[in-house]
């Protein structure tokens, strides 16, 4: 134990034991801050000079917890690429306890990386640095973007090596999250037929998550609804940034709505609806346009758990449960429709904007075009004299330069000035992405020792929306010879 003060108050922690393992400390040789979120830390309510402390270093690391912690594992199942497994568990992380922040939010203090658990499966439980400084770039971003997400409150090495092709320099991420619970915690309990333990769980999330649901007549049900709901949004935005997350198991999914599990994701530098990066993922499965179909078929996974206590008639609940799935398609695809609006530059609604944000990814897809740089250029097509600009990002122009003329009829019904609707492109359409070379440049030159690239990337990724000349180099699309199209999850 140490000396640190936390404010911890480990909700979780006071379940029953079968819904996690106890964590012992697992030592490491010489635990280094590497970078601490000064940011997160104020949201906290935590003292950055005491987080950059050798008691708080040490917690961040698992090689010392505070006497406030209860540091746990969490236990859940998940279809993995398709496959149930019915146990899999925190294996190479832990929930250190809940932090209750000044406004009264709480979060979850978990750390990944910081040893073997119960749930290992004869693994190391330990994490290289690359992983988790790509984790906290990742997150930072879609922070910045205002997409729901876990965040990196600490990056801290170990001094010790991890072993996976060859020998790599080890880290722990200390990352912060509304909740931990997963669609696979569900899962874990659903297969072995544990409804006290099912309904418990979800009373939990709702009184956690969803404390309004509490005095629905049938809070179950709004409870998936809500998550639901949730994941509609969120992968619409995920779309709206060429977002790809690379592992939508249901074990990566966070009934919180949050981006959750980080590997090896990517974004779209060349528009590509079939766009894989993940080098586990050899069929697709999780392609980029395969991500809200993915995300329904988790979350009926989800409702299939749910059934026991949707209605005690089984016919009823599964009534019930494909109602409140049905309503997934509809939400996504408005989410889909008003953010893809915005980015061309539209606040009004008209029953063909679907069909003209569809013929403009085709152009794109067909004219191979950069999808960050062809959103941000359209705004300075508004003009006649920042059209080149645009037709520059296609390898052929013939679809969009028949779209052009069509998309400014419909500016036209706008009834606002081009400056305005310029202005609120710029604001929808991020000038800065983590570009896929540039975090592996940023990894790489991390390995060994050399933490600038990873810094200077993180400051471009604060203001991700303006335009400044300073920052140019961060908007550019790969080289030929820079091009990611493998991205490794770290395991």
């Amino acid at each position: 134990m140490t000396a640190l003060t936390m404010p911890f108050d480990n909700s979780y922690a006071r379940l029953p034991e079968r819904f996690f393992a106890h964590h012992e400390v697992a030592p490491v040789a010489s635990p280094r801050l590497i970078k601490l979120n000064h940011r997160l830390c104020r949201v906290l309510g935590l003292d950055p000079a005491q987080m950059e402390s050798a008691d708080a270093v040490a917690m961040l690391a698992g090689h010392r917890f505070p006497d406030a912690a209860s540091p746990i594992a969490m236990a859940y199942a998940g279809h993995q690429f398709g496959h149930f497994v019915p146990q899999l568990g925190d294996g190479r992380a832990v929930l250190v306890g809940e932090i209750l922040a000044p406004e009264g939010r709480r979060f979850d203090l978990h750390l990944k990386g910081s040893g073997p658990t119960a749930f290992s499966r004869r693994g190391d439980g330990r994490a290289a640095l690359g992983p988790v400084l790509r984790e906290y770039i990742i997150s930072e971003a879609m922070s910045a973007f205002g997409i729901p997400t876990t965040l990196s409150l600490a990056a801290v090495a170990t001094g010790e090596p991890v072993y996976r092709e060859t020998a790599l320099p080890g880290a722990v991420l200390a990352r912060v999250a509304t909740s931990h619970i997963r669609v696979g915690t569900f899962q874990y309990f659903a297969a072995r037929q544990d409804t006290d333990a099912l309904r418990l769980l979800a009373g939990y999330a709702i009184a956690r998550l969803y404390p309004h649901l509490a005095q629905e007549a049938e809070p179950y049900v709004a409870f998936l609804e809500a998550v639901i709901a949730a994941q509609a949004r969120l992968i619409a935005q995920w779309m709206s940034v060429g977002f790809v997350h690379g592992v939508m198991n249901t074990d990566n999914m966070s009934v919180a709505g949050e981006t959750i599990d980080y590997g090896p994701c990517a974004f779209l530098d060349t528009y590509d609806p079939a766009a894989v990066f993940s080098s586990i993922d050899q069929h697709g499965r999780y392609a980029f346009a395969n991500q809200p179909h993915i995300a329904q078929w988790n979350l009926t996974r989800l409702a299939e758990t749910l059934l026991p206590l949707l209605d005690a008639d089984e016919t009823r609940a599964i009534g019930k449960a494909e109602a409140a799935l049905a309503q997934f398609a509809p939400l996504f695809n408005e989410h889909f429709r008003a953010l893809f609006a915005a980015k061309i530059g539209l606040t009004t609604h008209r029953p063909s904007d679907i069909d003209l944000i569809q013929r403009l990814l085709k152009a794109m897809h067909e004219g191979q075009a950069d999808f960050t740089l062809t959103f941000r250029a359209l705004a300075g097509a508004l003009t006649q004299g920042g059209e080149p600009g645009l037709l520059s990002l296609f390898a052929n122009t013939y679809g969009i330069s028949q779209w052009l003329p069509d998309w400014r009829a419909r500016l036209d019904q706008e009834n606002r000035s081009k400056d305005d609707i310029a202005a609120a492109m710029r604001a929808a359409n991020p000038a800065i992405i983590p570009r896929n070379h540039k975090v592996e440049h940023a990894l790489a030159a991390a390995t060994e020792g050399d933490l600038a690239p990873f810094e200077d990337l993180l400051r471009a990724l604060e203001t991700p929306y303006t335009d400044d000349t300073r920052l140019s180099p961060w908007t550019m699309p790969p080289m030929a010879h820079e091009r990611v199209t493998r991205t490794f999850c770290g395991t």
